[in-house]
């Protein structure tokens, strides 16, 4: 649940705020408001953090040696110091870096050219021989007019080089235009090679620098972690508002929001240091931060939010519990196979054993993988999916139970008959010509996920509304029968017609299932064109869904492409499937051969282990999408929120 804030408003003498501060980062309980700080104490506090950052970024890429000397233990302001010298030399390094580009370009102009020494130019200039460096294409070299006297320096790759002698300032008349001027350079070559040779000396010695300074990384991330909370205390100390009148009885305020289960640590805070203190409930104008409150079990999704930055807003719901039964569902069927569940169970179960034998906290990282592991290992049952092996091959290698014992609807095992037709389980309410494929029920189970998932969204957006007694109420049961209604229309458009005909399931004489699922779908769509905008007047409420008519209309087209959107637990499922079974079918021959038992390992290990990764990322796009896309939009729910993180002395 979204633990309920109260907004709290403190006011303190202003020459007490720091001390004032400071009792309240102990006490630990209340989320302040942001503020705008300011100050040159501040401003170093973020230069200093900044540096420490920079400084252990450059060195953390740094490669030690398995044996090295131990750090000396430094202070604050000697790691400061380190801190800047780094970035010293790495600036220092960055321009010795861009001088070696630059020259060695230059080099490169001139290589052709052999050595260049401006300093021979202007001798000779001094002597009345003024001499230019020119490059023309070899073909347009003989154009060059008989009274311009030129030296050719070589030919290669169709260009000629040559010098124009006794050149005044400005190009000669009649000199072709292809003729290009070669720059001279601002030194010789000869000094360009050795200054370039001398900045990489230069750069070699600050590298072997970082590295014997990567040793003080740990320490620069341990003064950038203090400098963090140095930072968050000057914001608040530097922004909070206050009197600046100079007298003693100036005030100083902030404001904040705190969990009414701690309100009553903060009022005896409060009366023990004299500080004035007003409680009122939040508006909706204010951007309160969420704290949940669940149990063990349910707060195992955490660490998947945690992982993606979702959190509710304070005036949404809180979903944890639901996100963790259809996540754990949806992981189960998009990683799909019992045999991998099986590995990443094991290895869950072995790492939580190793943390409960050294005394360490159960991690609920380790508790979710192994919760989802189990979830992958009944799917995997439910279906006969093992590696990828088929039913004849479990049973070939003594494991023949576990294609008799899976569930037949759904099974691998029972989808094909043995002259290899597909296998046909006849609906208990229909005719001896209705039936359906393994491949249509496990479709059918993924759109009755759907109806499951997204109707648990309505029922809650009806019990708010009848919460709030709204007539919204009657908007979100549009929805909510439009959702059933569209259910039997994706069956009959995506599974079977045949099987989902709108006459197939009669509950009357004239009156079947199909007609009956199309009437709550108009019906629906209905109530909520005219109650989903209601506050306080239906007229106004209708008219607002004119005024969107055509989103309001492609809202019943999103109804039905919500629901075969959870198609993709089952396509990804069999796709995963597919590149299980190719693994092993490429595998096939090496088995038997001795000789080739190494490439069987190796080649099962790549194909299976690369198989895993792409269920990983699957579950990640996909699993998370339908809890956080389609099951969100029906909840009404942005995500808008961020977490509840009081101003205290441990780390958030």
């Amino acid at each position: 649940m979204i633990v309920k804030m109260k907004k709290v408003s403190l006011v303190v003498l202003n020459k007490e705020r720091k001390e004032a501060l400071t009792q309240l980062k102990k006490v630990g309980v209340v989320h302040l408001e942001q503020v705008e700080g300011k100050g040159e104490q501040l401003a170093a506090f973020k230069e200093a953090s900044n540096n420490a950052m920079v400084a252990s970024s450059i060195l953390g890429e740094i490669k030690l040696p398995k044996k090295h000397a131990a750090a000396a233990e430094l202070s604050c302001d000697e790691v400061a110091a380190k801190c800047r010298e780094v970035l010293e030399l790495s600036e220092k390094k960055k321009k010795l870096m861009e001088e070696i580009s630059s020259d060695s370009a230059e080099i490169e102009r001139f290589a052709a050219w052999g050595n260049v020494t401006p300093e021979d130019f202007a001798y000779l200039k001094e002597k009345n021989v003024s001499l230019k460096m020119y490059e023309i294409p070899e073909d347009k070299y003989g154009l060059i007019d008989e009274k311009s006297k030129t030296i050719c320096v070589n030919r290669q790759k169709k260009t000629v080089r040559f010098l124009l002698v006794d050149a005044k300032d400005e190009r000669p008349e009649g000199f072709p235009a292809e003729a290009y001027e070669v720059p001279m350079p601002d030194c010789s070559t000869e000094e360009l090679r050795l200054r370039v040779k001398n900045n990489e000396a230069e750069i070699m010695k600050i590298n072997q620098q970082f590295v014997e300074m990567a040793v003080y990384v740990p320490q620069m991330e341990k003064l950038q972690k203090s400098l963090s909370k140095d930072i968050e205390f000057e914001t608040f100390y530097s922004g909070m508002g206050c009197e600046t009148e100079g007298k003693d009885t100036d005030l100083a305020w902030l404001t904040g929001f705190v969990p009414v289960d701690a309100l009553d640590k903060l009022k005896v805070a409060a009366k023990t240091n004299g500080w004035a203190v007003a409680f009122d409930d939040p508006s909706d104008e204010d951007n309160v931060p969420t704290k949940l409150k669940n149990n063990k079990l349910v707060s195992l999704i955490y660490p998947l939010t945690d992982f993606l930055g979702t959190v509710p807003g304070y005036h949404e719901y809180d979903i944890s519990g639901w996100f963790l039964l259809f996540f754990t569902i949806f992981f189960g069927m998009i990683f799909g196979d019992g045999g991998y569940g099986l590995l990443v169970t094991v290895i869950a179960l072995l790492m939580l054993l190793k943390s409960a034998a050294k005394g360490q906290k159960v991690s609920p990282m380790l508790c979710l993988v192994l919760l989802l592991g189990v979830a992958t290992v009944g799917w995997g049952w439910a279906t006969c999916t093992w590696f990828g092996l088929t039913p004849e091959q479990l049973r070939g290698i003594g494991l023949g139970f576990l294609p008799d014992c899976s569930l037949k609807v759904l099974s691998n095992a029972f989808a094909t008959l043995p002259d290899g037709s597909d296998k046909i389980w006849y609906l208990p309410f229909g005719s001896q010509n209705a039936g359906l494929t393994t491949a249509q029920n496990l479709q059918i189970f993924c759109f009755s996920l759907a109806l499951l998932q997204l109707s648990v969204a309505h029922i809650k957006g009806i019990g708010n509304c009848l919460a709030n007694k709204s007539l919204k109420v009657l908007g979100e049961f549009g929805s909510l029968i439009q959702l059933w209604g569209m259910f039997y229309i994706v069956l009959m458009m995506v599974v079977s017609g045949d099987v989902f005909a709108m006459d197939a399931f009669m509950i009357t004489e004239t009156l079947s299932v199909g007609k009956l699922c199309v009437g709550l779908v108009g019906a629906g769509f209905a109530l909520s064109f005219i109650f989903s905008n209601y506050e306080g007047s239906v007229i106004k409420s209708t008219l607002e869904s004119c005024k969107n008519i055509i989103s309001v209309l492609l809202g019943v087209v999103n109804v039905f492409s919500d629901i075969v959107s959870y198609i993709r637990l089952w396509a990804v499922g069999l796709a995963g499937s597919a590149i299980s079974a190719t693994v092993n079918e490429m595998a096939g021959p090496l088995v038997g051969h001795l000789v080739m038992f190494l490439a069987l390992v190796a080649l099962l290990a790549f194909g299976h282990g690369l198989n895993m990764i792409l269920n990983l990322l699957s579950v990640i796009v996909h699993g998370v999408r339908l809890n956080t896309l389609e099951f969100s939009t029906h909840l009404g729910m942005s995500w808008s929120g961020f977490k509840y993180a009081p101003f205290s002395e441990t780390d958030k």
